[in-house]
């Protein structure tokens, strides 16, 4: 049976719950995987998701801050959390759908505005996390995997709206696209997205510092979906939702799909 996957960071699912419930009611994704949720477990508005559908959740939340949800229309077995890099944030949970499929989602830490780690300590937690999810992977490895969320990189030239402008910008640095190479060669994961859009610019990020991102359209594609070699084939039908990151009160991210006939 095919199912339909979409990722979203959402920056406060209790602020934007709205446009989470527009979301599921326009385009009815069988799993939807929310990064940046800043709020507690129990209070995740799961009421409202429920009535639209969606009566299964499995989340880590904290206060404030970071948070990652799954919301799925069928039932979930949760397989617990990571926390790599020793921070003891939410920035990650999995689960089990009932075809056996594991779904990792992720909140990769932003890395702060300096990409040195001598003077930034936040982007030395970034490159540690990368590197212990390359690790995790490597000795674990992935199985029959689909991994999700804001990775906080954008690995391509054709990923940024300016290739040469953004080499010294957090998220495309060169040392931050081969600490993302490294743990996606760990599982040796495929980029479903680009797998399906193998060419042309593609963003799932623009700034809200823009005051009209659409023209500016300086985007960066941070957000992502993966998935192991054995189920990449089966996967389709991939795109970014563009026009979510116009809503009222958006996200600065925009939705990502893909589809999986599993």
């Amino acid at each position: 049976m095919p199912f339909t996957l979409a990722t979203w960071n959402i920056n406060s699912v209790r602020l934007r719950e709205g446009l989470v419930c527009r979301l599921l009611e326009q385009e009815a994704p069988d799993v939807l995987c929310l990064q940046e949720c800043k709020s507690p477990v129990d209070k995740i508005p799961l009421e409202r998701f429920r009535e639209l559908g969606y009566g299964h959740m499995i989340a880590r939340g904290q206060k404030g801050y970071n948070g990652v949800a799954i919301l799925s229309k069928t039932p979930l077995e949760d397989m617990g959390e990571l926390d790599f890099a020793g921070l003891g944030h939410a920035r990650h949970v999995a689960v089990r759908l009932e075809n056996g499929v594991v779904i990792h989602n992720f909140y990769v830490p932003a890395g702060g505005d300096k990409p040195d780690r001598t003077i930034n300590e936040k982007f030395g937690q970034k490159l540690d996390y990368l590197t212990d999810m390359r690790d995790w992977f490597h000795r674990e490895g992935a199985g029959k995997s689909i991994l999700v969320g804001d990775l906080n990189i954008a690995p391509r030239e054709d990923d940024v709206w300016s290739h040469k402008q953004l080499l010294k910008v957090v998220s495309h640095t060169p040392i931050e696209v081969e600490h993302l190479g490294d743990a996606q060669d760990a599982a040796k994961w495929v980029d479903v997205t680009r797998q399906d859009i193998p060419e042309g610019q593609l963003y799932s990020w623009w700034s809200y510092r823009a005051r009209d991102w659409d023209a500016a359209d300086k985007g960066r594609r941070l957000d992502h979906i993966w998935a192991t070699p054995d189920i990449s084939n089966a996967a389709h039908g991939s795109r970014i939702l563009r026009s979510v990151r116009g809503w009222e009160k958006p996200s600065d991210h925009a939705p990502v799909f893909a589809t999986f006939d599993l």
